[in-house]
C-alpha cells in the first residue's frame, strides 16, 4: 500500500526559535503530523532543516534531524527524476513536502509532484496554513467572488507594460481580480509599472509581509498611488515579500 504525500504548510517569513512561536501560525494538527514524518521533499534541505528545527522544539517526540531524509524539488530539478522522489511513497512510506514559504504546490515547484502522485495513485493529504495569495485576496477589499494568480509578470518593462494593461482589461471586463508577484528587490519598479500602465481609477492593492509583524496591506487607487511615489511616500517594501492585485472599474 502506497504511503501518503502530506502538503505541509511553512510559515511566510522568520520565526523566532522559541516555544509556541510556530503554533501561532501553524496549527497544532500540521505540527504534530510533521514531527513524525521521516521523509520531505523540499525546495531547500537546508531550510527546510530550519523548519524541522522549529517543529522539534514544541515536539520533544519528533524525529531526529539526523534520522531524517530531505530530497530536493526545485526548478532545476529535471522532470524525470520525479518518480525516484515518490519511490519512498510507492514503497509504502508516508513523505512531507514542504515549500520554502506558504502553502506547497502553488507558485511553487512542487505541483509536478503532487500530479505525479495522483498518477501512481498515490493518497494526497493538504494541511491547513498560511498562503500568502489568500490572505492578500482577504485583505485588500478587492473582489474574493472571482480572482486569478498570474505569477511573474515579463521583466522586461514594454512586456510589462502590456501585461499589465491586458490583465487590467480582464479585470474590469470579467470584475475579478489579479494577483501577481514580483522577485523582492523590484517591487519598487513593479509598483511604478502598475502606476504608469493602468488608468486612474484602477484598485491596487500592495500586501507586504503577510503574518510577520512588519506585515503591511494597503489599497488605493492608481491615481492615489501615483500621488504618494510623486510625494516620496513608497511602500517600505524593498526585498520584502509582496503580492500585488488590481482590479479595474
Amino acid at each position: 500500500m502506497a504511503g501518503t504525500l502530506f502538503l505541509i504548510p511553512n510559515t511566510l517569513g522568520p520565526v523566532e526559535p522559541v516555544s509556541g512561536a510556530l503554533s501561532a501560525l501553524l496549527p497544532t494538527q500540521v505540527q504534530a503530523v510533521t514531527s513524525q514524518l521521516d521523509y520531505f521533499v523540499a525546495e531547500n534541505a537546508k531550510t527546510a532543516r530550519a523548519f524541522l528545527k522549529l517543529v522539534a522544539i514544541d515536539h520533544p517526540l519528533a524525529k531526529p534531524l539526523q534520522e531524517i531524509e530531505i530530497a530536493e524539488l526545485n526548478v532545476n530539478t529535471p522532470a524525470q527524476a520525479l518518480n525516484q522522489l515518490l519511490a519512498p511513497l510507492l514503497a509504502g512510506r508516508d513523505a512531507g513536502l514542504v515549500s520554502e514559504a506558504g502553502v506547497p504546490a502553488v507558485a511553487d515547484p512542487g505541483a509536478d509532484l503532487v500530479r505525479l502522485a495522483h498518477q501512481h495513485g498515490i493518497p494526497v493529504r493538504p494541511l491547513v496554513g498560511p498562503s500568502s495569495l489568500l490572505l492578500a485576496v482577504m485583505a485588500s477589499g478587492l473582489n474574493g467572488q472571482s480572482f486569478a494568480f498570474n505569477g511573474y509578470l515579463p521583466t522586461d518593462a514594454g512586456q510589462r507594460s502590456k501585461r499589465i494593461q491586458q490583465l487590467e482589461g480582464r479585470s474590469r471586463s470579467e470584475k475579478q481580480t489579479q494577483l501577481f508577484i514580483e522577485t523582492p528587490y523590484r517591487n519598487g519598479a513593479m509598483l511604478e509599472a502598475l502606476v504608469a500602465a493602468c488608468q486612474p481609477g484602477t484598485l491596487i492593492c500592495v500586501a507586504t509581509d503577510l503574518t510577520l509583524a512588519s506585515e503591511s496591506v494597503k489599497t488605493l487607487t492608481a491615481a492615489k498611488w501615483k500621488a504618494q511615489l510623486a510625494s516620496g511616500k513608497a511602500p517600505e517594501f524593498h526585498k520584502k515579500p509582496t503580492v500585488f492585485l488590481l482590479l479595474g472599474q
